[in-house]
């Protein structure tokens, strides 16, 4: 669905390159998460992918179709949720979502109820946007996103700000719109989300990717198979997982006093992320 190949980018007046020569694809109903930390360049490269950026250099591929020839039909398959959500104040939260759904040939401004409904802003449907709370308005920013039923969609940091209920609500939605065929590339310094969200995921670090796969295969790389099991007077052990069934040594352990807990020492996402790039998550 998308192909993006050696792309390069500086900001005027800029003495730091953006970007420098970065490819990857992204297949049809997938997710993939560019993850990284600020100013790595994330945000770029999605701004150059639903054009408002220009002045690259390399090529993005739509369906097989240059981006640069696409004309206005290309808005109409994609949609965008911003990080920082940018709507028209003095208008209620309705107003702004039939006044976008507008600018759509396919929208069915009718259907807004419901996604209001399931967000949980329907008390606030005939609310100006500015009496709505920061999280209120990242919600409604993600009902703008989606609203056209689009084919592809970017996502910028999509819970940040969020409590963890409605945080949660935005990664399920995420992940129905994935079983609907959709194509999403989220971009985000959260290893968790990406962790629970992506088929497949590239570090990017200071303008160049490091590394591009999917989150198991990064985390087993990284880690080590193996369990550590924590007794409650305190001592612990770790155990290869190799035919742990079989090992004398656990199961002997394990009999010296209560077990407290037992858990695999798999890399998370963030430890694999410091491994290969050197550098710590900030935002």
């Amino acid at each position: 669905m998308i192909k993006v190949e050696n792309l390069q980018f500086r900001y005027p007046k800029s003495d730091k390159t953006t970007l420098n020569g970065i490819s990857f694809e992204i297949g049809r109903g997938e997710i993939f998460g560019f993850l990284g930390p600020s100013g790595a360049g994330k945000s770029t490269t999605q701004k150059i992918l639903y054009k408002i950026l220009s002045g690259y250099k390399g090529s993005v591929f739509i369906e097989g179709k240059n981006i640069t020839s696409w004309d206005s039909a290309y808005l109409e398959k994609i949609g965008v949720g911003f990080e920082l959500p940018n709507h028209y104040l003095k208008l209620t939260g309705k107003e702004n979502m039939d006044l976008f759904a507008s600018f759509y040939e396919k929208c069915k401004i009718e259907k807004s109820d419901e996604l209001f409904e399931k967000f949980d802003l329907i008390d606030a449907i005939n609310k100006p946007v500015e009496t709505y709370s920061k999280g209120m308005k990242i919600r409604l920013n993600f009902i703008r996103a989606i609203q056209h039923n689009p084919d592809i969609l970017f996502f910028d940091e999509p819970t940040s700000g969020l409590d963890p209920i409605n945080a949660h609500k935005i990664k399920q939605h995420i992940l129905n719109l994935k079983s609907q065929g959709k194509t999403i590339f989220i971009t985000t310094h959260s290893m968790d989300t990406a962790d629970q969200l992506c088929d497949r995921v590239a570090f990017i670090v200071d303008g160049n990717l490091l590394a591009t796969d999917t989150p198991q295969n990064l985390k087993n790389k990284y880690g080590k198979e193996a369990v550590k099991v924590e007794l409650k007077n305190g001592n612990t052990e770790e155990f290869s997982l190799h035919e742990l069934g079989q090992n004398f040594a656990f199961l002997n352990f394990i009999k010296q006093g209560e077990v407290k807990k037992i858990y695999t020492l798999e890399a998370t996402l963030e430890e694999v992320f410091i491994k290969i790039t050197g550098k710590m998550l900030t935002v």
